[in-house]
């Protein structure tokens, strides 16, 4: 693709992304005001339907727009089995703001809408942070070690925040998408945070225990996905928009929820220690899997 051609495809997308966001936030926020103003469980269920509908649009128009990657290919595995009428938990690998676009455009017409754990910093980004409260997507707070040795009564504040959000989705079948790095995978905050893995930033378990813990039997079961950009690696969002991204990789697995893994995450000392250790062997097996994606597509010669 010549350089003129993609810093064509570039505005175009994202004029076209801001327009598609802006129509589908709109009326999400007007529903989401409606909502506040008649506090009706009956009628909340109907705005809720109402907002996930505008939602599933915006998924569509995310993947008409997917079209200007005219050699955009999708290797995907594992999405046979799933229906929108159960309940899950997805965890998934974060590497770029691609990811909340290919998960939104891959697993539409699967399972149900995805509802996002949020950076408490997008809640203030124009039209897309009010439509995210409306369809009560959790905000999340992140604090350093440093700052809650200093203000100790701001530990636990996140995981609240999880519980009285994980509340709201017991009337209907959801899927609660979290990323338990925390963040996005640079090579920086590998090094930074000094991970054990070679692809991933070590995972978070709080939130996912929290969740687990607050729907228990809703979830029907917890979807592990890795996600991988073999021929786009360093700037996939912005080879997305620009039109180069070529190939998406996709690893969808269905892992059971057993009694194992529910317990009480902040009190139990025991409880957290094997459940931190069921998810780290779980991002181990993640990161092997990504390696073998990638020497897989370098070996091919793509």
């Amino acid at each position: 693709m010549s350089r003129l051609l993609a810093a064509i495809t570039l505005f175009t997308s994202i004029m076209l992304t801001i327009l598609l966001t802006i129509a589908c936030s709109i009326p999400i926020i007007a529903a989401g005001i409606l909502k506040i103003l008649l506090p009706f469980p009956l009628i909340w269920r109907g705005i809720s339907a109402f907002c996930n509908g505008m939602m599933y649009c915006w998924c569509e128009g995310l993947a008409a727009l997917l079209h200007l990657n005219p050699q955009l290919k999708w290797d995907v595995e594992g999405l046979e089995n799933l229906n929108k009428s159960n309940g899950y938990l997805l965890i998934c690998n974060h590497h770029s703001w691609a990811d909340i676009v290919v998960l939104c455009v891959l697993f539409r017409k699967h399972i149900p809408m995805n509802k996002y754990f949020l950076k408490q910093q997008l809640a203030w980004v124009p039209f897309m942070g009010l439509a995210c409260w409306a369809l009560d997507m959790p905000f999340m707070k992140r604090y350093s070690r440093s700052y809650l040795i200093r203000h100790p009564e701001r530990r636990g504040k996140d995981v609240e925040t999880t519980r009285r959000s994980c509340e709201k989705f017991r009337a209907h079948p959801t899927t609660i998408v979290n990323f338990v790095e925390g963040s996005r995978f640079t090579e920086e905050k590998r090094v930074g945070t000094r991970s054990p893995f070679k692809h991933l930033l070590a995972p978070k378990a709080a939130g996912i225990a929290m969740a687990l813990n607050v729907l228990g039997k809703q979830f029907d079961k917890l979807l592990n996905v890795t996600l991988c950009y073999p021929e786009n690696d360093n700037t996939p969002f912005y080879d997305m928009l620009s039109g180069k991204v070529t190939r998406i990789v996709v690893r969808v697995n269905l892992v059971t929820v057993d009694e194992a893994l529910y317990g009480d995450y902040i009190n139990d000392k025991n409880f957290k220690r094997r459940f931190q250790g069921w998810l780290n062997a779980l991002w181990n097996e993640k990161d092997m899997q990504i390696e073998g994606i990638k020497s897989a597509y370098k070996n091919a010669g793509h």
